[in-house]
């Protein structure tokens, strides 16, 4: 499939669909978190857990569900596993307790575990590999909007009706995506079923653990992911409070700062075309940094450019480590795709609970701290990277004359 065609154009709408549902339900309270904190009576920590449960469930059962589109298809299994996310979405507003909102919210991760892993093996083989990136850049660019949307969303209605309404009405958009994406989506021509035994799935799976890029990938993604994770649980707590006092719609519009994530993402092809994946990666991993330390000033201008900064640093490094997990996998992409994604999603849930511990232990400061020890780690990963490449091409034979 080609850019430009019409079928390259329904998939992407499709996908870039499927990516607006799935963040916005999986982070529909992350915004929400004082609201939920008053409501329930609960510290932030506590309150953490809507978020941290939903993404831990997601990086238990990516792998599960990555295995079963093997064997039924991309597109069956991101269809029923959006079928119950949006359920399940629809009934979370109901939630009488932070315990059974905790468990709800566990199941609707469970569910969209569904699509981040079958979506990019899908794309590695509908999509021509030097269209991978782009289109992997633009489904994560859906995840960008996703996540702004329903939080700017759930901040104003959550402001007028509270926290209650404000994720029911996440869910019900969350349905208009879903369907649309069913009608949209392209049936796969190049898919071939995979087989369901066990041994050969640990197999697969002990293949990829077993690359040494692949494994700097995966933890690459989730320690990108700790930041951001850890930065948007807290941010909430922190513009509520002194010197800032914002109402919770304004907090709430502070996550437009995604649309820079949609562009970041969108971009990250050409990012690798001009430096490189290790190049692309450092520079995400800088610009994470600087927007880091730029929040910690007390002046909300300044906070909201170190969230651009930390916004578009993110997106891109996903962007360019999610698709070189699908180019460096040559076989069993839906399982090389579902690690990375556990990876990433055990990092937002790691960052989410310890962004908030971190928070109550030291205030802003602290997040910040785990933040760049985070990023730190992105770029050590990344010079072992570096080395290894060297001292792999010096191995090589030299060509015969």
């Amino acid at each position: 499939m080609t850019p430009g065609g019409p079928g390259y154009r329904r998939m992407s709408l499709a996908l870039f669909l499927a990516g607006v549902a799935t963040f916005a339900l999986l982070y529909s309270t992350q915004a929400l978190l004082p609201l939920v904190s008053r409501d329930f009576g609960v510290t932030a920590s506590a309150a953490s857990w809507t978020v941290s449960g939903a993404t831990g469930a997601l990086a238990l059962f990516v792998l599960p569900m990555s295995a079963l589109s093997e064997r039924f298809g991309r597109r069956t299994l991101m269809t029923a596993s959006l079928a119950v996310a949006v359920t399940v979405g629809l009934l979370v507003p109901f939630a009488p307790s932070l315990g059974s909102l905790i468990v709800l919210r566990a199941v609707q991760g469970a569910a969209l575990a569904g699509l981040p892993a079958s979506a990019t093996a899908y794309l590695a083989e509908e999509v021509r590999p030097k269209a991978l990136v782009t289109a992997i850049g633009l489904f994560v660019a859906g995840n960008s909007v996703g996540g702004m949307s329903g939080r700017i969303i759930t901040g104003w209605v959550a402001q007028e009706w509270g926290w209650r309404v404000a994720v029911g009405t996440v869910g019900v958009i969350a349905v208009a995506c879903a369907v649309a994406f069913r009608l949209l989506l392209p049936a796969p021509k190049h898919f071939t079923a995979g087989s369901l035994r066990p041994r050969v799935l640990a197999r697969t799976v002990r293949d990829h653990l077993a690359n040494p890029l692949l494994r700097r990938l995966y933890a690459i993604g989730a320690l990108f992911m700790t930041v951001f994770g850890g930065v948007y649980t807290v941010i909430g707590y922190r513009l509520t409070e002194a010197p800032f006092g914002l109402p919770q719609g304004i907090i709430g519009s502070i996550f437009l700062v995604y649309l820079v994530g949609t562009v970041s993402a969108s971009t990250a092809g050409r990012l690798v075309g001009r430096l490189g994946r290790r190049g692309a990666l450092y520079l995400a991993g800088g610009t994470t940094t600087a927007g880091l330390l730029l929040s910690l000033a007390s002046s909300l201008p300044l906070v909201l450019l170190g969230l651009v900064l930390i916004t578009a640093g993110f997106f891109a490094g996903h962007a360019v480590a999610s698709s070189a997990v699908s180019h460096t996998a040559e076989e069993g992409r839906a399982q090389a795709s579902a690690l990375y994604q556990s990876a990433y999603y055990i990092g937002s849930s790691t960052g989410s609970t310890l962004g908030a511990v971190a928070f109550h232990a030291g205030g802003w400061t602290g997040t910040v701290g785990m933040g760049v020890l985070a990023v730190a780690g992105v770029v050590v990963i990344t010079l072992l990277g570096s080395r290894a490449a060297r001292v792999a091409a010096r191995r090589e034979p030299l060509p015969a004359h």
